[in-house]
């Protein structure tokens, strides 16, 4: 017979030390360990920059009034382009951007936005408000803008009511450094050399707003069409087909069955809509449950990209064509007073959340994705920068770009996760997101968020491999989950040096304040 004093001890001891676990936690703290083991050691892959780039339409006032405000404005500008604009997005390391669409892209013929400019037919843009646009953002000035900020243009071509013929000649126009009628023709509008253009994609949302087309049709079009998207002098086009949206895995069947050999990259477009297209829900008047759900659908993603990548690794095994997801973001109601076909939204911490989750899931699948375009970069839906006349702010998903910009062309870690459920009204959903990189420099680079708008997280990171020496880190969280930069208050969240971090046995201990993102320098 056992010793009924020892088990009762040996319970009363087990209950001391529970009790003293939960009370020695604060009461925003969640008395679970949450562990994440880091493969040092283990990287293969690369996350590429292009994962970091940007979507730009003739939208709104996205173009006019966000890139462009024209030579004569008194905003000081470069040929045009708001200055304050470039700097922002320079010191992010801006890798691509995306032009002119977007549902514009299938109705805009470039050859009505060259030439002296005020000799430029005006146009009106049907899809998004059906303002009069007077076509001086054009070519000339989009090629420019990437040039100022360093970045690779992606130019999207007209499919939906445009010729075969206007597609090949807008190429040659760029990239032919002969004589030509289209090469001399540019030469005529001021530019000698060719510009180098690596990304273009034959048509934009196909399935819908570009054509309303079924798969096999369009993958038809696009054998058709990218035929005479042709390699000029010393450019090489990296060739990009229309490809699916959410849940629509037949289109990337069909599109990889039919055209596999003919593309480079697939597109791919996800946007995040709290309450769905039909009860949008405010941006920055919104409840834990719109928290929640936003969240939920942004780490929906990363099933779809999984599921999206399976059926291509049907037609690709050795992964040559690239998952290419040029629109995300997310999609709330208007602000109050704006045009609706604008989409002009605010911008707070639940955006920076998402971002940070969604760019976590990106990495992730660098294997596959090559490149991601946030919709879009000004003054429409989840932006980088918001302007008002002269003034111009950031928002807080820029500052998890900036934050995030230490990933660009590093080599992913393999990350183990194991952390606490964040529940609500019965639903759950993991509580972190995590990645990890190795720079060139041989500096690790970990970035977390943490979901839970209500509790903090105690984390212990192990990291195997390697030997630690040395950590810091940035951090963005505000007290309120609808926190946001104004122009009255454009200061209002931004980020901040972490120091709740420490280094212990070759481990890192540390707590995440509750919705907050950060970034981990290791060496």
């Amino acid at each position: 017979m056992r010793n009924w004093k020892n088990i009762s001890g040996g319970l009363a001891l087990a209950l001391v030390m529970v009790i003293g676990f939960v009370f020695a936690v604060d009461k925003e703290s969640q008395p679970v360990r949450n562990k994440i083991v880091i493969n040092a050691d283990l990287g293969k892959d690369t996350i590429d920059k292009n994962i970091y780039g940007h979507f730009s339409e003739h939208l709104g006032r996205c173009i006019y009034g966000g890139f462009w405000v024209g030579e004569e404005s008194p905003i000081k500008n470069t040929r045009g382009i708001r200055d304050d604009v470039v700097e922002a997005l320079k010191k992010t390391k801006i890798a691509v951007l995306r032009w002119p669409g977007g549902c514009f892209a299938d109705e805009y013929h470039w050859k009505d936005g060259i030439g002296p400019s005020e000799e430029r037919p005006n146009m009106v843009n049907t899809h998004w408000g059906r303002v009069t646009e007077n076509n001086h953002f054009g070519t000339h000035e989009f090629l420019d803008l990437c040039e100022q900020l360093g970045c690779e243009p992606y130019i999207c071509g007209n499919v939906g009511s445009g010729t075969v013929q206007e597609m090949q000649e807008w190429i040659e126009y760029m990239t032919f450094d002969g004589q030509s009628p289209m090469a001399d023709l540019r030469r005529k509008n001021g530019r000698e050399e060719p510009w180098e253009l690596k990304f273009f994609g034959i048509g934009n949302e196909n399935w819908g707003c570009g054509g309303n087309m079924t798969p096999e049709h369009y993958a038809n079009l696009y054998r058709r069409y990218q035929t005479y998207v042709r390699n000029f002098s010393k450019n090489r086009i990296y060739k990009i087909a229309c490809g699916s949206y959410g849940e629509n895995y037949n289109w990337t069947d069909v599109l990889m069955r039919e055209a596999e050999r003919m593309m480079s990259g697939l597109s791919f477009h996800y946007y995040i809509v709290p309450g769905g297209w039909g009860n949008k829900n405010s941006a920055t008047k919104f409840e834990e449950k719109d928290w929640f759900e936003t969240l939920q659908k942004a780490l929906f993603l990363d099933e779809l990209i999984t599921r999206h990548s399976a059926i291509i690794d049907r037609y690709d095994p050795d992964k040559r064509v690239g998952m290419i997801v040029d629109e995300w973001g997310t999609w709330y109601e208007v602000e109050p007073g704006t045009n609706p076909s604008f989409l002009y939204q605010q911008n707070s911490l639940r955006d920076a959340v998402v971002a940070g989750v969604v760019l976590n899931i990106f990495n992730s699948h660098c294997e596959r994705v090559k490149m991601a375009n946030l919709a879009q970069t000004i003054n429409v839906l989840q932006s980088m920068i918001l302007t008002e006349g002269e003034k111009m702010i950031v928002t807080p998903t820029y500052h998890v770009f900036d934050m995030y910009q230490v990933h660009q062309d590093a080599t992913l870690l393999p990350v183990d996760l194991e952390c606490v459920q964040y529940e609500h009204e019965g639903n759950r959903i993991p509580s972190l997101s995590v990645s990890a990189s190795l720079d060139r420099d041989g500096k690790i680079h970990v970035s977390l968020c943490n979901l839970d708008p209500n509790h903090s997280a105690d984390v212990i990171l192990e990291f195997r491999g390697v030997n630690l020496k040395n950590v810091k880190g940035r951090i963005l969280t505000a007290e309120q989950m609808t926190a946001h930069n104004s122009f009255a208050n454009p200061e209002n969240i931004k980020p901040s040096a972490f120091n709740s971090v420490q280094l212990k046995k070759g481990m890192i201990v540390t707590t995440l304040p509750s919705k907050s993102v950060v970034v981990l320098e290791v060496t």
